[in-house]
């Protein structure tokens, strides 16, 4: 591809991510930005933006794992109510309070 087809591709790629809506007029701001002592400005914004994303994306990630393994754990807890056994939810609990005992023994 010579230097005024990729040039003409890459009109049409930003033309259609402007149609799509992944880019809007924050974008050409940022184009506005860059200038000669800072050529790769907006490729490091946006570098930078979607490494942050994908950080926070993974935190979201773990704490629904989290939410859902306490989703099972409270309807297990309530089968074991249900079932009116003591000795289950004890054994379920027991994790839970010595981890809370750990945390305590490491705040003091």
């Amino acid at each position: 591809m010579d230097a005024k087809s990729f040039q003409l591709r890459i009109v049409q790629i930003r033309k259609s991510l402007f149609e799509q809506g992944y880019l809007d007029e924050q974008f050409v701001q940022l184009e506005e930005l860059q200038d000669d002592e800072n050529p790769n400005f907006v490729d490091e914004i946006v570098t930078s933006y979607y490494s942050d994303s994908a950080r926070l994306i993974q935190k979201i990630d773990h704490a629904f794992i989290g939410a859902r393994k306490v989703v099972h754990e409270c309807l297990h807890f309530r089968d074991l109510c249900a079932a009116g056994n003591a000795d289950g939810y004890d054994l379920l609990f027991l994790p839970y309070v010595i981890y809370t005992d750990s945390l305590r023994f490491f705040t003091i």
